[in-house]
């Protein structure tokens, strides 16, 4: 079997400038279920797809409350996800304890950040195989961040990781301009929405998926598995709704086809000769 002699480790440059070890923790992301995320002025709501390894099995847990203002949906290696999810929760906790205020939501996100990026400077570490969306509330208003495995992060207005993102990144990005004004209904149904295109034609049911909340005046929580039903249901009945409708069009014009015919034969007659 061909091996790559530039990816023993994560010190190792490739002649290119890629470091192996730290693209392969970034194709972990894409092989962990949907996770997304999306806010407004005022609310976040991060989503994720609840995947079973198999029919006997429970699915793992990929969202997780660090704060009242702060959650995390991860996509890749759930254990790595827990360990830096404790990580987030117990820098909350000592900021807290230490200054008897919230931590900002963009500081800790640094502080992630340089985590994740010690691991691509020394040998006897790996990266971290899990991509995070954080998503927060602070002074300074709702924010959304991306964390890989590079140690980069990025701020978004919305975004979507994981299998089969490509297809909720589309949604998302033809409708992401109103998100920013967006009511917090709207924010759960555009998720929930989301979530439903990287399904690739299975149904969508509140088993699939898991949704959290948070926002001003309301700390984060997840929505129960019949609220999300609730709100399924609201949009799958549109469609039926439309087509019970173009079928009663249909009928209505078949009907008046043939009334249209017999004037127009009334219209062909000659006139009689006098």
């Amino acid at each position: 079997m061909f091996r790559n002699q530039y990816d023993t480790d994560v010190t190792t440059w490739s002649p290119t400038g890629r470091l192996f070890q730290v693209e392969y923790a970034m194709e972990a992301v894409k092989q962990g279920s949907a996770a997304i995320g999306l806010r407004s002025r005022s609310h976040v709501v991060l989503a994720c797809v609840n995947k079973a390894q198999s029919e006997l099995s429970s699915h793992q847990r990929k969202i997780f409350k660090v704060d009242d203002h702060i959650g995390v949906a991860i996509a890749g290696l759930t254990a790595d996800g827990r360990v830096l999810s404790r990580y987030m929760r117990s820098e909350s906790i000592n900021h807290s304890f230490s200054y008897e205020s919230p931590l900002p939501v963009g500081r800790l996100v640094v502080r992630l950040a340089d985590k994740a990026q010690v691991c691509t400077q020394r040998s006897w570490k790996r990266p971290y195989g899990v991509g995070l969306l954080v998503g927060g509330l602070d002074e300074s208003g709702a924010h959304l961040y991306y964390n890989c495995p590079s140690g980069n992060y990025f701020e978004y207005q919305a975004f979507a990781i994981g299998s089969r993102s490509q297809a909720a990144k589309t949604y998302l990005e033809r409708r992401f301009e109103g998100f920013k004004e967006s009511s917090r209904e709207d924010l759960i149904k555009d998720a929930i929405l989301a979530i439903r295109e990287t399904l690739q034609g299975e149904t969508l049911k509140s088993s699939l998926c898991t949704v959290s909340v948070l926002g001003v005046g309301e700390p984060f929580h997840f929505l129960d598995q019949e609220t999300i039903q609730n709100v399924i249901d609201t949009f799958e009945k549109v469609p039926e709704q439309d087509e019970e409708a173009g079928e009663g069009e249909a009928e209505v014009a078949a009907g008046a086809a043939p009334a249209e015919q017999g004037g127009s034969g009334d219209q062909d007659v000659a006139p009689m000769e006098m």
